[in-house]
């Protein structure tokens, strides 16, 4: 593609209201972006275009257009448009594909197989463990694992491929010169390293909301699976979820507990087709003979540790926990241990990060 070829296609893309569907629909109608660019104005009215858009496209954005390629001039930034070569495969065949998309690190990760890993934002710590024990599993058996770069679930994720020397894509709902959210800076520049950063949203792009919910149809959409690890009945994991159902992808759920709020929305996928996964293997066992994993090199969910120099009664409470959540009174009777005893106790377990406080006043165990 030219170079002004190019600019049309992010002028039109900056275009308020035209979205990827009216990009499309309207290079079609029009010949191409830049036809869409030359367009008249009673054209664009003929084709049902609003009158901001209208007037987005009589005085195309060209300052943007510029901020953009001076973005893509950086090293190891790059911008895709949905005729490039090196656009994915995959994404191109969901329902509505990005027209544009901007890549920081390795374009050739885009096309790699991937697996989606999502999940609630406020985890648990056993979530987070979770995810990073699944991710670096199948991160080292040669799936790219793909996230949202959000906190909890989806930055677990990350982390597990990262640690495990595996590749990883972070798909943003922000501009390809904006990160959020900013705790997670250091954490998307390992990502650079081994794999990804891609958004469809240009330069300039803040922090909206109603961009986050657009951005899981890309993350589905890359990947051949989505696993969801951990989330509540209201979460925007469920969306992308569902989303992979819609592009005709598979959909992994963790089980949880009946008693965990944080595990219903695994629960209810599962109820609605998602296969029920408790090992990295469980995965393998779905996808391996499109990719060639094997089982033998997939790091299984590690047993229990040992308990260390615990005195019996520690022991006898911990036992007692277990790894549902369950409140102060329950361990107090199942343990037979005062409640001064209990409360002391746990406290110390919680230090030792051996359980997990949780909400509502209950307990569970970490593995």
């Amino acid at each position: 593609m030219d170079a002004q070829a190019l600019r049309d296609w992010l002028a039109l893309w900056r275009v308020p209201g035209v979205g990827a569907r009216g990009f499309f629909s309207l290079s079609e109608r029009f010949g191409s972006p830049s036809g869409v660019l030359a367009a008249r104005r009673a054209e664009l009215t003929a084709a049902g275009l609003k009158e901001r858009s209208v007037e987005g496209l009589a005085e195309p954005d060209w300052a943007g257009v510029d901020a953009d390629l001076a973005w893509a001039a950086q090293a190891r930034c790059r911008i895709l448009t949905f005729d490039d070569a090196d656009y994915p495969a995959l994404l191109k065949e969901i329902p509505d594909p990005p027209p544009m998309l901007f890549v920081r690190g390795d374009v050739g990760a885009l096309s790699m197989p991937q697996l989606a890993m999502v999940g609630s934002r406020k985890a648990s710590r056993a979530g987070v463990q979770t995810a990073q024990e699944f991710s670096a599993a199948l991160a080292g058996a040669g799936l790219t694992i793909t996230s949202g770069l959000a906190l909890g679930i989806d930055a677990a994720a990350h982390r597990g491929a990262v640690d495990a020397g595996g590749v990883t894509v972070a798909v943003m709902g922000t501009g390809p010169d904006s990160l959020y959210p900013p705790r997670n800076r250091s954490l998307a520049e390992a990502i650079v390293e081994r794999g990804a950063l891609v958004t469809e949203y240009p330069t300039g792009t803040p922090v909206l909301a109603n961009n986050f919910p657009r951005r899981n149809r890309v993350i589905s959409g890359l990947a051949v699976g989505t696993l969801v690890v951990e989330a509540a009945l209201r979460s925007g994991s469920l969306i992308t979820a569902r989303l992979a159902m819609e592009q005709g992808r598979e959909v992994f759920a963790i089980p949880g507990s009946i008693h965990n709020p944080m595990a219903r929305g695994c629960n209810a996928l599962i109820k609605q087709g998602a296969k029920l996964v408790e090992t990295a293997s469980d995965i393998a066992d779905e996808l391996g003979a499109m990719f060639g994993l094997l089982d033998e090199g997939l790091a299984r969910p590690p047993d229990e540790p040992a308990s260390g120099e615990l005195d019996a009664d520690y022991q006898r409470l911990l036992d007692a926990v277990g790894f549902e959540p369950i409140s102060v009174d329950g361990i107090v009777e199942l343990s037979q241990l005062t409640p001064d005893e209990v409360s002391s106790m746990l406290l110390l377990l919680e230090l030792q990060g051996r359980v997990e406080a949780l909400p509502g006043g209950r307990y569970s165990r970490v593995r």
